[in-house]
């Protein structure tokens, strides 16, 4: 939900990605209008435009006169792609650089990383 973390705009076009990533928001489906999020979130219609109008500018979303903005072809892949290039920047890059200064040995490192998911 909204909190105070980051810019409510930002969270709105997080939540909106979201849904589109995990097919809640399937191509070509409608988005859900600004009045409606507003409404959802209370928050001001103008922050909720502001959150879908950086998603048109990127390309997820685009705009039917008259009816309402919709999910673009191709966004999900779009978003996934960049999604997993932020994931390696943020924490794979991080992790192999932190395990290399420990002497820990890519074998080593993946065995961790299973034993943590399997358990």
């Amino acid at each position: 939900m909204i909190d105070d973390s980051k810019p409510i705009f930002l969270q709105i076009s997080e939540l909106i990605e979201n849904d589109i990533i995990s097919g809640t928001l399937p191509e070509e489906s409608q988005v859900p209008s600004t009045n409606e999020f507003a409404a959802f979130y209370r928050i001001n219609p103008a922050t909720a435009a502001k959150g879908i109008n950086r998603l048109v500018e990127e390309g997820l979303l685009y705009k039917k006169r008259g009816i309402g903005m919709f999910v673009a072809q191709g966004a999900p892949a779009r978003l996934r792609s960049n999604r997993r290039e932020h994931f390696a920047n943020q924490f794979v890059t991080p992790l192999t650089a932190e395990a290399a200064k420990l002497g820990i040995e890519m074998d080593e490192l993946i065995a961790m990383i299973k034993s943590t998911s399997a358990g």
